[in-house]
């Protein structure tokens, strides 16, 4: 049995590289989607505080709580679909922790 090292390195790299810039770029994704969202609620707020609309904030806070789980659940389902490989989760980590 020949074993290739260079196709295990090589494997191990990309793994690595392809972890850390999914990680880094969902990072910047979600930073700038919580800053969208927050922008919105708190127009929404404003204008609720005006009386131009009324917000019935109990469905609001629903809908938000709702939507963490489903996108919590969506990264369960992508980090299954993805091969299990230490070097990927490891360079998830360290994109996700650096961005």
């Amino acid at each position: 049995m020949d074993l290739n090292v260079n196709a295990m390195v090589g494997d191990v790299g990309v793994g690595g590289i392809a972890g850390f810039l999914t990680g880094f770029a969902l990072k910047k994704v979600m930073k700038l989607a919580m800053a969208l969202i927050g922008a919105y609620m708190l127009s929404l707020f404003w204008l609720q505080q005006k009386g131009v609309i009324t917000v019935n904030t109990d469905k609001l806070f629903n809908l938000a709580g709702d939507l963490t789980t489903q996108i919590a659940t969506l990264g369960q389902k992508v980090l299954g679909i993805l091969p299990g490989t230490g070097a990927f989760v490891a360079g998830f980590y360290l994109g996700f922790h650096k961005g």
